[in-house]
């Protein structure tokens, strides 16, 4: 039997990419989603897609890049009386270019959703987690996190973060039946690149020629990666690189000093934002 029957699940950013791939595969396991974007037209039209095949689904409206919004979501589900098994911290998005090229207002924007809110989430859950006798975290990271990103600065370290605070609250309540895993997925067929590349034409039009095979990149696609993550968290592992061409590129990379990665994730980069 799938750990995941008669679950109920909330995942964040579930209107797109790996968030909605997600909430079918969880959907096919017998779980209750919890659906949460800012895409009110869009969660619908999945719960509605859920619901039609036998499913449950929640929809809750909210714009998690701003400040207080975590709290805001947990007291609208707390109203429905809905108890939260497995969080699923995946909305989360980045920008590409020089560091000035975007306005702090808009980084702490992605800092809020990417770092902020996501911390507020598994600070309000976790206690709800002990007190029902165990339950489970899945917090979407990055490869991105793994080595320094020039033109992505701010978003790979957010994620950075992620990765690091995933695995220091999976030994926090390691004892308490809690499991937290970090998600970590290279490049993945999904709304990502548009809306990182979104406020430049140029870096629009440089992404979509991009040579993926030049580069070594290997594109997955958002349920790709939505298997690889549910039967990671099914074995209880500490994190999950999705794509076989990326976990041997970071073992590759484990031979290289920090400025031989440094210049190649910068000459990579570049390429595409810079």
């Amino acid at each position: 039997m799938s750990i995941y029957k008669d679950k109920k699940v909330l995942i964040t950013g579930a209107s797109t990419g790996i968030g909605y791939a997600l909430a079918e595969e969880l959907n096919k396991r017998g779980a209750e989603v919890i659906l949460t974007a800012r895409s009110e037209n869009k969660l619908h039209a999945l719960a509605e897609k859920i619901k039609a095949s036998g499913g449950k689904a929640h929809v809750f409206i909210e714009d998690l890049s701003i400040q207080g919004s975590a709290e805001a979501l947990y007291n609208q589900i707390k109203s429905q009386n809905l108890s939260v098994d497995i969080l699923i911290n995946n909305a989360g998005y980045g920008r590409w270019g020089e560091l000035t090229s975007f306005e702090r207002d808009d980084y702490a924007e992605m800092l809020q959703l990417n770092v902020v809110t996501l911390t507020d989430l598994c600070h309000l859950y976790l206690p709800d987690m002990v007190r029902q006798g165990g339950g489970g975290i899945i917090n979407v990271g990055s490869m991105a996190s793994l080595a320094p990103i020039p033109y992505a600065s701010i978003y790979s370290s957010s994620k950075a973060y992620v990765l690091m605070f995933s695995e220091a609250i999976r030994f926090e309540y390691q004892d308490k039946n809690i499991k937290v895993m970090a998600l970590l997925p290279g490049g993945t067929e999904s709304e990502f690149a548009r809306v990182a590349t979104e406020k430049s034409k140029e870096l629009t039009e440089r992404y979509q020629n991009r040579d993926n095979s030049a580069s070594g990149v290997s594109m997955q696609t958002s349920h790709d990666v939505a298997l690889e993550c549910l039967e990671g968290f099914e074995k209880d592992k500490q994190y999950i690189l999705c794509g076989r061409s990326n976990r041997v590129l970071n073992f590759l990379t484990g031979f290289m000093s920090r400025k031989a990665v440094l210049n190649l994730t910068g000459k990579m980069f570049k390429r595409i934002a810079g």
